[in-house]
């Protein structure tokens, strides 16, 4: 099984910023592409960006230019560095990580795996 915790949410000014962290724990070796997603009150979880374990990324028009997704495999941990924070960047955060069948372990395990979710609240 994954675990995955999320911190580093928090308030924040419209302009600012803040840095996003998701560790991994358990079998983190099934551990294959990651990803941050987000909710925001009254609306569907969308995507936010991934990234996979060769470092390819990709990220919602919304927050192009704005936002970096990375990952540190040695650590099992994924970042968010958030950037011109705009109030409609307010949302729950959440950590997604999916699996990949590479080893004998990980076909016993889930597919994918969500954090609890940390809340970035933007102030106007």
């Amino acid at each position: 099984q994954v675990q995955l915790v999320e911190s580093g949410g928090g308030l924040v000014q419209a302009g600012g910023s803040l840095r996003l962290s998701c560790v991994a724990s358990g079998d983190t070796i099934c551990i294959s592409a990651m990803g941050w997603y987000r909710q925001a009150p009254g609306k569907e979880r969308e995507l936010v960006a991934t990234i996979t374990s060769g470092n390819t990324t990709t990220y919602a028009d919304s927050v192009k230019g704005r936002f970096t997704i990375s990952r540190d495999n040695a650590r099992n941990t994924l970042y968010l560095q958030m950037n011109s924070l705009k109030s409609e960047d307010t949302a729950v955060y959440y950590c997604n990580a999916d699996t990949a069948s590479s080893f004998r372990l990980c076909v016993r395990i889930q597919f994918e795996y969500w954090g609890q979710g940390t809340l970035v609240t933007v102030s106007e």
